[in-house]
């Protein structure tokens, strides 16, 4: 009754503020440097309250921009003087929230009247803890839940552990909702949970998976800055309108893991990928950090992001080559050819640096750096139409096919001991 309690709540609050009303969605197509550099300088200057989706870091790469209803004039217009091509990705950005909303409303209703789980739909982190409890009640001999620290706010932070008995064997961690606004990175990695569950005892390669080696599966890598997304409609624009001290709470940066100001990082508290005080400064970071380092026998580390349909591998804070790149370059293409076979979906695969952008700090650099060679990070669907409010009917299609991708690593990993 509580968690249909707190549906009842969310639902009151998300439907009397309409925050986003006429916001679009801007895709922009650079043409030279000169668009680079002066769309920098707009992500820089904060008037206009624009919000960066992807960044002016290449001309192969599209950059989308979330712009608010008051400053669409002037952006299109500054667009249009210098020349820089831009088409409407999302006419109405409230449109989207709303029907987002409305799925997670009808589909928490339905759960409580229920008492089921729906892998297709988008859940509060109330109700994926909940739900980690019935896996770990169904599969006893096989999953548990681990707490590992407390997040800034004071929120309980979970691994699932699948294990078939020993201590510190070898074994893969995977980790999603890093960034707390893309959900599908979370919800993905519930039913990939569920299908390693399900599937051991019948597919012989998950089976031949689990008896050789564990997995340790972090779903919410950031429950603060997840709750805040769903219960707070500007949540899509927390990056720019946001206290240092909110920002904190919010957004678990990557940034913070490895590097203080590297390339691609700010020294900025409210910027998207501020850099932090140092290495590890959030309590996140921090807890994951330890659990890998007092383990000490992680062979893959594999972290769950959206959007843009991708498959990276180190490094990402400099753009030379890692001792490994040919192997893992190679492990990616396979793993993209198994994700592709499914529904087509297309992956581009490469190093960080050079397949987005230079960006210090990420956490498979510093996994890889650690001695953890099989470091890879995947950034599921789409490439812009939705976003990062791809709509839930896309969960399981997202899930099922970023599954045969990450088993394929999995395999890998399992057959070439280190």
């Amino acid at each position: 009754m509580r968690l249909c309690l707190a549906v009842l709540v969310l639902f009151v609050a998300v439907h009397c503020r309409k925050v986003f009303m006429g916001d679009q969605v801007l895709r922009i197509n650079v043409e030279s440097e000169e668009h680079i550099h002066l769309l920098k300088e707009l992500e820089d200057d904060q008037r206009w309250e624009l919000d960066f989706w992807t960044h002016p870091v290449s001309t192969e790469l599209p950059i989308d921009i979330h712009v608010p209803y008051s400053s669409l004039h002037v952006t299109k217009d500054f667009l249009q003087d210098n020349k820089i091509p831009f088409s409407v990705m999302i006419n109405n950005l409230q449109d989207l929230l709303d029907e987002e909303q409305e799925d997670l409303q009808i589909n928490n209703i339905k759960e409580c009247n229920a008492k089921s789980f729906d892998f297709g739909a988008y859940h509060t982190l109330e109700a994926i803890y909940s739900w980690m409890d019935t896996l770990v009640s169904d599969y006893p001999n096989l999953v548990s839940k681990m707490l590992i620290g407390t997040s800034y706010e004071n929120r309980p932070m979970y691994v699932l552990k699948f294990s078939t008995g020993g201590t510190k064997r070898p074994a893969i961690w995977v980790d999603a909702g890093i960034h707390s606004r893309e959900w599908v990175s979370s919800a993905s990695t519930v039913w990939m949970a569920n299908k390693m569950a399900t599937d051991y005892g019948v597919d012989s390669s998950v089976t031949s998976l689990l008896d050789q080696m564990d997995v340790y599966l972090m779903i919410v890598n950031n429950p603060d800055g997840y709750v805040y997304t769903h219960t707070n409609v500007s949540s899509f624009s927390i990056f720019r309108r946001s206290s240092p001290m909110v920002m904190f709470s919010t957004q678990c940066h990557s940034t913070s893991i490895i590097t203080l100001a590297g390339p691609g990082a700010s020294n900025n508290p409210c910027s998207e990928s501020y850099h932090g005080p140092h290495a590890h400064s959030e309590i996140e970071v921090k807890n994951v950090v330890d659990l890998v380092r007092s383990h000490g026998n992680f062979k893959a580390f594999i972290s769950i992001h959206a959007y843009s349909q991708l498959l990276m591998y180190p490094y990402g804070y400099v753009c030379t080559s890692i001792p490994h790149q040919a192997e893992l370059d190679s492990v990616g293409r396979s793993a993209v050819q198994a994700l592709s076979s499914l529904y087509g979906t297309s992956y581009k695969v490469g190093s960080i640096c050079k397949i987005i952008y230079q960006a210090s700090g990420g956490s498979i650099d510093w996994s890889y750096d650690i001695g953890i060679k099989y470091s890879f990070a995947f950034e599921l669907r789409d490439t812009g139409r939705y976003g990062f409010l791809l709509p839930a009917s896309q969960i399981i299609p997202t899930a099922s096919e970023t599954w045969l991708g990450l088993k394929y690593i999995m395999e890998y990993v399992r057959d070439h001991p280190y």
